[in-house]
């Protein structure tokens, strides 16, 4: 009898696994589109309308049917939903495939003071100062304790925090550093600056960062 019972448990327990491990699959994470990645739709009946479009800062595509549709944040079927329904107002029942073709791998930028300023990857959990690191170092001309990083909080505005990275070695300092986030931008700067304002127009980041110049 006490065997049967623990044959009947086991069973119970390995079946109670899988089915975990089921629901742990299907429970994964979609990928979520966001600026930067290409998205191409295809119309089954309607191929005049057929586009290839990248999704903009604001985190919208411009479409021939329906004009500006938002899709950052939506995966892949939800976006292909919400455009079918806007374009349904004039196609009749279309049939619409959405393919992702490219993807903007998370990044930052680092300007200003170091020895190879650029854009760099971001593929693990990096603060700013090993960005800085990453990017060769400060120069000696660097001023250390004003270290501006620049994050986007839509597209129009950026939060700008300063950060004072100057004798950052014990983990008691490491407040003074940050962990970056996709899109952000450090500038090390060189002489005593102006003040700068908490928040400032995103498009007057191409002021301070200019990592790949255009050779005329």
């Amino acid at each position: 009898m006490n065997r049967s019972i623990l044959a009947l448990v086991s069973t119970l327990l390995l079946s109670s696994c899988f089915a975990m491990g089921d629901d742990q699959l299907h429970q994964r994470p979609l990928y979520a589109l966001h600026v930067g990645d290409v998205i191409a739709l295809n119309y089954r009946y309607t191929p005049e309308f057929n586009q290839t479009v990248t999704v903009q800062p604001d985190g919208s595509v411009n479409l021939n049917i329906v004009g500006s549709v938002r899709v950052s944040g939506l995966s892949v079927e939800q976006a292909r939903q919400r455009i079918v329904n806007l374009a349904s107002a004039r196609l009749n029942h279309p049939e619409l495939t959405l393919t992702l073709q490219q993807f903007e791998q998370p990044y930052f930028v680092v300007a200003g003071e170091v020895d190879h300023p650029g854009k760099f990857d971001l593929r693990d959990d990096t603060t700013a100062l090993q960005a800085i690191m990453l990017a060769g170092g400060f120069k000696d001309s660097a001023r250390d304790t004003q270290v501006l990083l620049f994050r986007r909080i839509n597209a129009d505005q950026a939060e700008v925090h300063k950060l004072d990275l100057h004798n950052v070695k014990k983990s008691s300092d490491l407040e003074r550093d940050t962990e970056l986030e996709p899109g952000d931008m450090i500038l090390v700067t060189r002489n005593k600056m102006e003040h700068i304002s908490r928040f400032m127009k995103a498009t007057n980041l191409g002021v301070y960062f200019n990592p790949f110049p255009v050779v005329p």
